[in-house]
């Protein structure tokens, strides 16, 4: 499976960014072959609207299945699951690595709907 990760910093060891839309960067990792690209966010971190949809876009474009981020905006769920890829709500202070575990292991569920309002800061 291809999962976009977002993460602080280039790191398999790098903590998940909370935010979706307006993450530093996302990690694409490939759980199957173990290989990972990193992807900076840098237009829509500064963008002063849409940041959420056209980071959905980009992570669709990339070819990720499922998205794992702290939080995921109606606007943006919207595209990703109309585009097929899962997307997993993550709390607390893990890593990349910790993450996917916990997806792979069953331990953390796909959500079923935005977490947060539009305009999340």
């Amino acid at each position: 499976m291809k999962y976009a990760v977002s993460v602080r910093e280039q790191s398999v060891d790098a903590k998940i960014d909370s935010r979706f839309g307006r993450a530093q960067m996302f990690a694409l990792y490939d759980s199957n072959t173990g290989e990972c690209s990193w992807h900076p966010n840098t237009q829509n971190f500064q963008a002063a609207q849409g940041a959420g949809i056209q980071t959905a876009q980009n992570v669709v474009n990339l070819g990720a299945e499922a998205v794992i981020s702290g939080h995921c905006g109606p606007k943006a769920f919207r595209v990703l699951e109309a585009a097929g890829v899962e997307i997993y709500s993550i709390e607390g202070d893990l890593t990349m690595k910790e993450a996917v575990q916990m997806v792979e292991s069953g331990k953390l569920k796909a959500m079923e709907g935005a977490d947060v309002e539009g305009h999340w800061v």
